[in-house]
């Protein structure tokens, strides 16, 4: 899919996103973003937009490392999951 550029609105600001934006995925991520710095905005005694982007990437981060550390123990459960199976199965194979 050739590559577009998509005109998003975040916090005020247009901004002209390069990308593939299959069904509005450009849009919706802008439209996270959005949210999330207008949620900020409301906690925080600043209105420079600078330091409430980075406390949206500060909590954005936040969420994506937490998912990831849950994927993870979801592995780590898989994996032992799948090798008491294969030892049931083994034993039951055998036996």
């Amino acid at each position: 899919m050739p590559s577009t550029t998509t005109p998003v609105e975040i916090f005020g600001a247009v901004y002209h996103v390069r990308g593939d934006d299959e069904n509005g995925y450009l849009q919706s991520l802008a439209d996270l973003v959005d949210r999330k710095m207008r949620e900020v905005a409301l906690h925080v005694k600043t209105g420079d937009t600078a330091r409430i982007a980075i406390l949206v990437a500060l909590n954005l981060a936040d969420e994506l490392f937490q998912v990831q550390s849950r994927q993870e123990g979801e592995r780590v459960e898989i994996r032992e999951k799948v090798a008491a199976l294969t030892e049931e199965l083994t034993q039951a194979l055998d036996g």
